[in-house]
């Protein structure tokens, strides 16, 4: 049965005058506020008919649009998956260095291996909370980005590391190969990003857009490329390829967004050099300070020795 997409639209009633967007729609639609929380990053809950971020205060009297897509259930279906790290376990959450080709959790737009799928297959118990394919995963990465992400295995830590990443309490640093050279050379990007208008699975810069903000600054410069440490202020979906895009030096191996095929083929890549170095949180359990590391996989090392030399 094919995805179908509903729009269900309420007046705000005075009762909720003030209120967040993002409670606001969960109390009407009685949809989670994790689900709430996705459709407003892909943009499909609107307010008199303009995207808004979840932060947003209704008035009564607007008008409140919930798209909703319905489709077949996503089944997790155990599978051991090659190539990811377990970096990090206890009884609250499993940090996981993530190979390239693997997605954080199970979707109907993916048939591959999923982050998920491994750690049910490897017996670890993990938060019941979140959509059924995507239990404990407080974060995602790429399915063509690899490095760190955490997954809440209690139901308690999945509560307190949703609200970090929401409150911008989480520093997520990443390494990214980009074509030519920023100028300047360190620098803070300050765009909108949504659902590109042409294509339903690329994001865009574009007006309406969520607010999104990208620090960078350059580690090496070499003939072509520049290696950036990349420091994200927001987390929406693709964000660095499409800013790396937006200021015109698109991330090596990423013709997604830009990149120049010939010049992956040369370094041997075959997605975009675009890797989770560092990951660093409060525990939600302890309230220390937290900080994991990962060191480049084999093809990123390879490619990054390639334009050295």
């Amino acid at each position: 049965m094919p995805a179908r997409r509903m729009n269900s639209v309420w007046l705000v009633p005075d009762g909720l005058d003030g209120e967040r967007v993002d409670q606001a729609a969960a109390r009407m639609s009685g949809l989670s506020r994790s689900r709430i929380s996705d459709l407003l990053e892909a943009g499909g809950v609107l307010v008199n008919s303009e995207t808004v971020a979840k932060s947003h205060r209704v008035r009564g009297g607007d008008l409140l649009e919930v798209a909703v897509t319905t489709a077949p259930t996503v089944q997790v279906v155990p599978v051991e998956v090659a190539g990811i790290g377990i970096v990090y376990d206890d009884a609250d959450i499993v940090v996981v260095d993530k190979p390239a080709g693997v997605a954080a959790h199970p979707s109907l737009g993916w048939d591959g291996p999923s982050v998920v799928e491994h750690l049910a297959a490897a017996g670890f118990r993990i938060s019941t909370s979140g959509a059924p394919e995507r239990q404990g995963i407080v974060q995602r990465l790429d399915v063509g980005t690899s490095g760190l992400m955490v997954v809440a295995k209690s139901e308690s830590a999945y509560t307190v590391l949703k609200q970090a990443f929401r409150s911008r309490e989480v520093a997520k640093t990443y390494h990214t190969l980009v074509q030519g050279h920023p100028d300047p050379l360190e620098g803070t990007i300050e765009a909108p990003i949504g659902r590109h208008p042409g294509a339903d699975y690329k994001m865009a810069v574009i007006a309406g857009g969520r607010a999104s903000v990208t620090h960078y600054q350059l580690l090496e410069a070499f003939r072509s490329v520049s290696l950036l440490e990349i420091h994200l202020e927001t987390g929406r979906t693709h964000q660095i390829r499409v800013h790396m895009q937006a200021i015109k030096h698109p991330c090596v191996g990423d013709p997604t967004y830009g990149g120049d095929p010939v010049l992956a083929a040369r370094l041997g890549l075959q997605r975009q050099w675009l890797h989770a170095v560092q990951l660093s949180f409060t525990h939600p359990r302890s309230g220390e300070l937290v900080t994991f590391n990962s060191p480049y996989p084999d093809d990123l090392a390879t490619a990054l020795e390639l334009v050295r030399h």
